[in-house]
């Protein structure tokens, strides 16, 4: 199966390519469909730090846990403050921001693992997804890129890192998740001067004076490309968390108050 991302009956956003490498991994991105939560979160979301009822988030992952078979105290979940750090994690982490806030992995944007039933999660409303496999050595991960942690090369940080635990960088493939759109991202001067120039001539249009439209998949793509990830390794999902407003989370569209979408990936353990 060659389609890179399906939408399930669940309304999950599954990547089935990857499935044909190992039919033990798990990987995919939840919708705002399907959950517990009351406006202005409706219904599925997935992070406890936007002010929406504990309760209700942890029902909300109870559910998606049983969907896809990864019991809640499985999961591994980082702190995500928009910088490069990553961390590999074992059996020894599960349950880290499972159930709570305050136990998630202290300043972590990018989790990476090689043992099974273990869930690498992160959560999103705009950012970009990152999602790292390789199907040779068995290793996984998943980092949370927005426009600071794009630029801070949190996606080379993830690739070094992957090298380091066994993998090779002709081997990883990597999905470029849904996120906001070139069309929906319209920043200032203060943003545009911490893109690197040779990504700028293709990653960035001009709008009115003093502002311009960043393109965080292009973006991201074009970093990892210069990393030495082959084309043909990436699969871009050109899905915009803002115009897909039925679908998805936008911290953007929706002003701040919002819920958030989870991106998770992993081993089953049999």
């Amino acid at each position: 199966m060659n389609a890179p991302y399906i939408q399930t009956e669940e309304n999950l956003i599954t990547f089935p390519k990857w499935k044909q490498y190992n039919e033990d991994l798990e990987v995919g991105f939840t919708t705002t469909y399907g959950g517990y939560s009351k406006a202005p979160y409706a219904t599925m979301n997935m992070g406890f730090h936007v002010g929406d009822k504990k309760d209700t988030v942890l029902k909300n992952r109870l559910q998606l846990a049983d969907h896809i078979d990864f019991p809640l105290d499985t999961w591994v979940c980082g702190e995500q403050v928009h910088n490069n750090r990553v961390h590999v994690v074992t059996k020894h982490h599960r349950a880290q921001g499972a159930r709570d806030e305050e136990s998630a992995l202290e300043g972590i944007d990018g989790i990476i693992t090689k043992e099974k039933g273990i869930l690498c999660t992160a959560f999103f409303a705009d950012c970009v997804p990152l999602f790292f496999f390789d199907p040779k050595a068995s290793i996984v991960g998943i980092a949370h890129a927005g426009w600071k942690g794009s630029v801070r090369n949190i996606g080379p940080q993830m690739i070094d890192e992957l090298v380091h635990q066994g993998a090779s960088t002709e081997d990883i493939h990597v999905i470029i998740g849904p996120a906001i759109s070139q069309e929906k991202y319209e920043v200032d001067d203060h943003v545009i001067r911490h893109i690197p120039e040779k990504f700028a001539k293709t990653c960035v249009r001009s709008g009115r004076e003093g502002h311009y439209f960043i393109d965080l998949h292009t973006l991201n793509m074009e970093i990892l490309l210069q990393y030495g990830i082959l084309r043909h390794n990436i699969d871009k999902i050109d899905l915009c968390t803002y115009s897909e407003k039925d679908m998805f989370y936008s911290h953007r569209r929706d002003h701040g108050v919002t819920g958030r979408m989870l991106g998770y990936i992993g081993f089953k353990e049999k």
